[in-house]
C-alpha cells in the first residue's frame, strides 16, 4: 500500500468513525425509528451524497451501529470471563462476573443496548451478519455451563417420565425435585444449536440456558427502562442475588 493510499484508508476510517459516533448522539436525542442519514450529514457540515459513500442507506448505518454495540457488549463479556477464569474462580463466580460486565456495559450505554434488546426499529430487518456478534455475549455463559457439564458440576434437567433424581447431576435443593427436561421440539432445536455452535453440551441444558439467558436481558431491561421504580432500590444486590438464581437454574450447582 502506497502512502497515499494509506492516508486515504485512515482518513476514511476516522469519517466513518466520525458519522457512527453522530449517529449514536442521535439514538439518544431521538431514538433509532428517527435516525436520518440527512440529518447525520447536516451536522457533520457533508452533503448527503458524500456520506452515502459510507453509507448507503440509513438500514447499513443501523446495521453498523448494531454490530457495534454487540461486539462491545461481547468484549466486556469475554474480558470478565477471562479475568475470572484466570484467578481461578469457580464455575458460579465466573457466571457471575459475566453477568455483572453484561449489566455494566448496558448502564453505561442504555441507548446501545435499548438499540440491541429494546423495541425493533420500524422498517428494519437485521441481516444475518450480525448474528456472530450477538452470539458473543451468549456464548460467555455457554462455556460456562460446558466446562461446569465436562466438571461433572452441572445438573442436568430429568428426562420425561425418569425417576426422582436419576438424571440429575449434583445435589437437589432441599426439597426440591430434579428441574424437568423441555418438550421434545425444543430439545431438537436446542440440540441443534449446540451442533451449530459445536458445544458440547446436551439439549436439555442449552434450553434452561436458552431460557436463563432471555430472563437475564427482562432483568436488565427492566432496570434500565424503569420498570423498577419504586420497587427495588437495593439494584446492585438485587441483581446479585438474582443472578445467583439463574445460574441455578442453569444447572450450575
Amino acid at each position: 500500500m502506497t502512502k497515499i493510499q494509506g492516508a486515504r484508508e485512515r482518513a476514511r476510517g476516522e469519517i466513518t468513525i466520525a458519522i457512527k459516533d453522530e449517529a449514536r448522539r442521535q439514538l439518544a436525542a431521538e431514538g433509532a425509528a428517527k435516525l436520518s442519514l440527512r440529518a447525520v450529514a447536516r451536522e457533520l457540515g457533508m452533503v448527503s451524497s458524500a456520506l452515502y459513500r459510507y453509507f448507503p442507506n440509513r438500514d447499513d448505518l443501523l446495521t453498523a451501529l448494531i454490530t457495534d454495540s454487540y461486539d462491545a457488549l461481547g468484549a466486556a463479556a469475554e474480558a470478565a470471563l477471562e479475568g475470572s477464569a484466570a484467578q481461578g474462580d469457580a464455575h458460579l463466580a465466573r457466571w457471575q462476573a459475566v453477568c455483572r460486565a453484561v449489566r455494566a456495559w448496558a448502564l453505561a450505554h442504555p441507548h446501545e443496548y435499548a438499540l440491541i434488546y429494546g423495541s425493533p426499529v420500524p422498517g428494519y430487518a437485521a441481516p444475518e451478519t450480525t448474528t456472530g456478534p450477538a452470539a458473543r455475549a451468549a456464548l460467555t455463559l455457554i462455556t460456562i455451563a460446558a466446562d461446569a457439564h465436562a466438571a461433572g458440576a452441572l445438573r442436568l434437567p430429568a428426562a420425561a417420565g425418569a425417576a426422582s433424581g436419576a438424571a440429575s447431576t449434583g445435589p437437589e435443593p432441599s426439597g426440591c425435585g430434579p428441574v424437568p427436561a423441555a418438550p421434545a421440539p425444543v430439545l431438537s432445536d436446542t440440540h441443534d444449536l449446540t451442533q451449530r455452535l459445536g458445544v458440547d453440551l446436551p439439549a436439555p441444558a442449552m434450553a434452561e440456558l436458552a431460557a436463563v439467558w432471555a430472563q437475564l436481558f427482562g432483568l436488565l431491561s427492566f432496570e434500565l427502562f424503569g420498570q423498577f421504580d419504586g420497587v427495588i432500590a437495593a439494584r446492585d444486590d438485587f441483581f446479585d442475588h438474582a443472578v445467583v438464581g439463574l445460574a441455578r437454574a442453569a444447572g450450575l450447582v
